[in-house]
């Protein structure tokens, strides 16, 4: 092993970044590994100079990411529908239409689903995921150093947009929730509240593949969001936001600002890519569940689905 070459369990800093993506299933209560979405083409991208320079020149690019939307609303992308069902194994039970009654490869990307397929847990001091996918929880976000990789420290400010804003958030906790091509692609709230208006936070669109984030963390504050205050009257003050990424052609938001919500309420959807989500809450505020938190210790994410407990009103939340 090279000198220069810092060791973390046995791997060097290069191993680590072509690691394998390993996330622990709560419904298998496994650890399995992550089958990519282009992961030639990612690991290309983010971790070859030629390919660097690519993403550097063209596919961070918002036109890159609309271009690739617009031909996924194309009629001719709905052929692409039926062989992504079989590939990925998606249950087409869940489904709120038929699985044949979409117009485009986006119309079936951001489907609905039958209500019954994601229950919300229930109780008014839990929060829930607020979207399907694979989440890693930080207990105090501005004390943590291992972000996907050892190492790594959050930039709340620029994150939030906001010096004030994330003065506020200081020491709290938040929740990456990371959505796959092959996840639903809804995202919902996570506690009852009154939410306010969704604000555009400007920034180009990379992957956020650990395959990415593992190079270079700040793609998620670099990178196009959507921030949202939430009032709850048991979280209190909280944030959802939305980070864009490369071929989502779009963050779209259904919620009606300034009106009261239900936990597990619908906010809005990603057009076709993978994204992610953060909900961000203040110091004290949460508890989130002992799974996420000695997973994340391992830096490894846990897979869910929206509306299932990710944690509780801490006392005095």
């Amino acid at each position: 092993m090279a000198a220069d070459q810092p060791s973390i369990n046995g791997m060097n800093l290069n191993e680590q970044f072509e690691a394998p993506i390993e996330f622990f299933n709560r419904h298998s209560g496994a650890v399995e590994t992550e089958s990519v979405y282009g992961e030639a083409f990612l690991r290309w991208a983010y971790g070859n100079p030629l390919g660097r320079l690519t993403v550097a020149v063209a596919v961070k690019r918002l036109w890159f990411s609309r271009w690739y939307g617009w031909r996924m609303d194309r009629p001719a992308s709905r052929d692409k529908v039926a062989p992504f069902i079989r590939d990925y194994a998606v249950d087409v039970a869940e489904f709120a239409a038929d699985a044949h009654s979409y117009a485009s490869f986006n119309e079936f990307f951001y489907r609905k689903l039958k209500p019954s397929a994601r229950p919300i847990a229930v109780g008014e001091a839990v929060a829930v995921f607020p979207a399907d996918g694979r989440h890693l929880a930080i207990a105090d976000v501005s004390a943590a150093d291992s972000f996907y990789i050892k190492g790594q420290r959050f930039n709340l400010a620029k994150f939030l947009g906001c010096a004030k804003l994330a003065a506020e958030f200081e020491g709290g906790s938040m929740l990456i929730s990371r959505l796959c091509p092959v996840d639903y692609h809804r995202f919902h709230f996570p506690v009852a509240g009154q939410p306010g208006a969704a604000r555009i936070l400007d920034g180009s669109l990379r992957s956020v593949s650990p395959l990415a984030l593992r190079r270079k963390l700040s793609i998620l504050w670099e990178n196009r969001r959507m921030i949202t205050e939430v009032a709850s009257a048991v979280f209190g003050k909280m944030i959802v936001m939305e980070v864009g990424a490369t071929c989502v052609g779009g963050m779209h938001q259904t919620y009606q600002a300034e009106t009261q919500v239900e936990k597990g309420a619908d906010k809005g959807y990603f057009s076709f890519g993978g994204s992610c989500v953060a909900t961000l809450y203040k110091p004290g505020a949460i508890r989130f569940d002992n799974d996420l938190l000695a997973q994340a210790a391992l830096g490894r994410e846990v897979y869910a689905k929206m509306g299932e407990q990710c944690g509780v009103a801490a006392c005095g939340g």
